[in-house]
């Protein structure tokens, strides 16, 4: 068999992006809130730190929720963290599912 040899000086990715599973999670959420009329817009920031999910109630405001997944604090809180639109950290963790649990549960509502 042959033998892979990596490229020298690269070690670290280039970019840091969202997986299928966790991109189709967060996608599925953010289609649940557009139809339930809270957010109507979207952008995402794919940088050498950080990949950054934010939704908009409108295009020309700040985001109301940025998802970020950050690898280098993977080791310590946790790479998953919800910011607010003030900036403030609302929830981290080493998880996603946890980490999107205060956005969804503005989709619950009391049935009669």
């Amino acid at each position: 068999m042959g033998v892979v040899t990596p490229f020298p000086g690269r070690t670290a990715p280039l970019q840091v992006g969202f997986d299928r599973a966790e991109l189709g999670r967060i996608l599925d959420l953010y289609g649940r809130m557009v139809a339930a009329g809270h957010w109507r817009d979207y952008a995402i920031d794919l940088g050498t730190e950080a990949a950054v999910f934010a939704c908009f109630r409108r295009a020309a405001e700040r985001p109301e929720f940025r998802i970020e997944k950050r690898p280098s604090l993977r080791n310590r809180q946790g790479m998953w963290a919800l910011f607010g639109e003030g900036g403030m950290v609302l929830k981290r963790g080493h998880e996603l599912g946890p980490v999107l649990a205060p956005v969804e549960r503005r989709l619950m509502k009391l049935v009669d």
